[in-house]
């Protein structure tokens, strides 16, 4: 794998659009399935590699960049809750060094002098599932997974189970609105417990007490998720009136007087020293815990100092996740197999020998590509140091090399498919080998019409993943316009195994219900390469409607054209998704296919949505130096009303912030006749809009 400092900026743009589609989904399988497939310590790798080509790439960052993104989608059974201010994720260090940088940033944004110390809060970081608990006047409502981080689960009847949600609260001075947050586990007494009295019925164990906790709180039947004596730590809130004043470690307090469980274990630390120290002490009592922990989580304690700070993309900048070493075992790779996905990528798997590693066993672990096998030399009956950190699949470490059978040769990888022969090619600015054979390999045929009624696309219920695959084989669905013809066909799906009159009734029926949806769920299901759902959605709000997104593409093909300088010029449209959107657009039976498909299904336009942010779609510019906040401060306090900040003056520039030293944008500003405001008029400006 080149080094990020080594990339080019056509392979920077390659490889944050493979992370970004490689993180989209093991945050599903995480969040939603409750099945991680790769490490803790290998997800935070390819988050870190991301991180560190956006800070080296800042104008590559992608609309649907992992660093704008928490969680994943909603799983089937539960309503939906919106969280009223949103379940944010936590960013990473791996050692003390990157501990104290945190420290440096929150003083360099707060302005903080060398003498001042920020006092720290540090929290075991439970291995469970996040929740929020709402309560209205001491009386609990609503409790809701985190979701996505803006819409969760409404899961209120099981957590109503848990003796650590307390359904009234105590004391005299209880707010009349008050959202909890923390983390539901379960012990590991009780996970084995559990276990045991599954294996006795045949029924699979779970992995570990996180998943056990998951799938306990998301069943359908609370009864059982109260038999599983799940617990319950408090560490935050979300919408609180009045609101909080004072300190983190204040809050915590109140959180214990009113009835919920917080972590004994919890620290307050006068500086970064004392958070490191606390740090280790977790550590060393870490396996004598009665429940599980990866870390220690530090909070930057005046609440004052944390609204200054606030949020940067899927993270506060207030708080940062220090996570423990990842557990390491050895055992022997056994083959190495090649997956294809849905764009024909393929991607080795090692089969491992069956192998324990902190108590899950596992047997797979991904390769990720031919430059990640060839940098550690992994090969066919090698012993290999895997690690893990929480999760079923490790990451493979290294080679023991003095462990290496006799006579063993370099891995090759394949030039041909192995699902249907065709030649496989490798782009020069990708890591990754791709089947050439889109229309006829049976890999990416069936997970492209797989994507197309996934839910975050079309979301046809009874199209399954079993479905379309016998569809497929059996030809009576080979695009996606031939599922919305099914029932004209007249096909005597009756008459197949395993369906009836009334469930292709239904089927039918949920086809009808899903012909027409928004043109970016649309624009989405097509599995057009680095085209995620942000980016689906941006170009639905740009063009607005199908036709107009359709010739517009079309005549991007002329890249000296306005259609393709218009393509360019929306923000989060880089130079490598305008070159996969072009290039898509260009293909002939692309567009008889889509063509054919909106025909079946056309799309409904684009409309705006109610209630927009007081800046929402204004852009604005800072230059010049501020007196009254740092710049990182002011361009927080604009993006959190919706504005966009770009760095240089252009006709799409709504206001131009001139500090002290304002320099030649005050002046291309002043020719472009760009509305100009001082640090005082800017702050009124959003002293008002902050009121509406």
């Amino acid at each position: 794998m080149i080094k990020v400092e080594e990339l080019t900026v056509a392979q920077a743009t390659a490889e944050l659009a493979r992370l970004a589609g490689e993180i989209a989904r093991h945050d599903r399988l995480y969040h939603k399935n409750d099945a991680p497939e790769i490490s803790d310590g290998d997800y935070d790798a390819l988050r870190r590699r991301n991180d560190a080509i956006e800070a080296l790439f800042p104008e590559l960052v992608r609309n649907d960049s992992p660093s704008h993104r928490v969680g994943a989608e909603l799983a089937e059974g539960f309503a939906k809750v919106t969280h009223s201010r949103p379940m944010l994720s936590l960013g990473n260090a791996f050692d003390g060094d990157e501990v104290r940088e945190f420290d440096v940033r929150v003083r360099r944004f707060l302005s903080l002098g060398d003498d001042q110390d920020v006092a720290l809060v540090a929290e075991p970081k439970i291995d469970g599932l996040s929740a929020s608990l709402r309560y209205e006047e001491g009386v609990f409502t609503i409790g809701a997974t985190r979701g996505d981080g803006r819409v969760g689960e409404n899961i209120t009847a099981n957590l109503r189970t848990l003796r650590d949600v307390p359904l009234n609260l105590t004391g005299d001075d209880i707010p009349a609105l008050l959202e909890v947050r923390g983390e539901v586990y379960m012990a590991r007494t009780d996970f084995e417990a559990l276990n045991a009295q599954r294996l006795a019925v045949d029924e699979p164990p779970f992995a570990n007490p996180r998943n056990a906790a998951a799938g306990s709180l998301r069943l359908l039947d609370s009864r059982i998720t109260a038999s599983r004596n799940l617990h319950f730590f408090a560490y935050a809130w979300g919408e609180v009136t009045p609101p909080p004043e004072g300190t983190h470690w204040d809050m915590l307090e109140r959180f214990a007087r009113w009835g919920f469980a917080v972590n004994p274990n919890t620290q307050r630390c006068a500086d970064v020293d004392q958070a490191l120290a606390s740090y280790d002490d977790l550590a060393a009592i870490r396996a004598d815990l009665p429940y599980d922990i990866d870390g220690v989580v530090y909070k930057v304690d005046r609440l004052d100092w944390q609204d200054r700070l606030g949020m940067v993309s899927r993270a506060p900048r207030w708080a940062i996740a220090h996570k423990f070493p990842a557990e390491q075992a050895q055992t022997r790779v056994l083959a190495i197999e090649i997956q294809v996905g849905r764009t024909g990528a393929m991607t080795p798997v090692a089969r491992l020998e069956p192998i324990t590693v902190g108590g899950v066993v596992v047997s797979n672990a991904t390769l990720h590509n031919q430059d990640e096998i060839a940098r550690k030399d992994i090969r066919i009956g090698d012993t290999v140091v895997v690690q893990r950190a929480g999760d079923v699949i490790p990451q493979v470490v290294e080679v023991v090399l003095d462990r290496r059978p006799k006579g063993s040769v370099a891995y090759e990888f394949p030039t041909e498919c192995p699902v249907c022969g065709s030649r496989a090619e490798r782009e020069e600015s990708e890591a990754v080998w791709r089947c050439t054979g889109s229309l006829i390999c049976e890999a990416q045929a069936v997970e492209r019409l797989r994507h197309f009624v996934g839910r975050n696309a079309f979301d046809i219920e009874g199209l399954g993943e079993k479905q379309i695959e016998e569809f497929w084989l059996d030809k009576l669905i080979q695009n996606p316009a031939d599922i919305f013809t099914l029932e004209a066909r007249n096909l005597a799906l009756a008459d197949r195994p395993g369906w009836k009159e009334t469930s292709v009734s239904n089927l039918f029926t949920a086809i009808k219900a899903r012909r027409h949806v928004s043109l970016g769920r649309f624009i989405y299901a097509l599995g057009i390469r680095h085209v995620g759902e942000t980016t689906a959605h941006l170009l639905a709000k740009t063009y607005e409607s199908w036709d107009i997104l359709r010739e517009q593409l079309q005549a991007a093909q002329d890249s000296e054209g306005d259609a393709y300088k218009s393509l360019i010029d929306i923000d989060g449209i880089g130079p490598k998704m305008a070159e996969t959107l072009v290039e898509f657009f260009a293909e002939a039976r692309n567009i008889d296919a889509v063509n054919e498909l909106a025909v079946a299904a056309p799309p409904l336009d684009y409309v705006a949505p109610s209630g927009p942010m007081p800046l929402d779609g204004k852009t604005i510019v800072f230059t010049g130096g501020l007196e009254t906040m740092t710049r990182a401060e002011a361009k927080a306090r604009a993006e959190a009303l919706g504005a966009k900040v770009s760095g240089s003056v252009s006709k799409a520039t709504d206001y131009l912030v001139a500090g002290a030293d304002a320099g030649s944008k005050a002046a291309k500003a002043r020719d472009m006749g760009v509305e100009t405001l001082d640090e005082a008029a800017w702050l009124a400006m959003i002293a008002g809009e902050n009121k509406s």
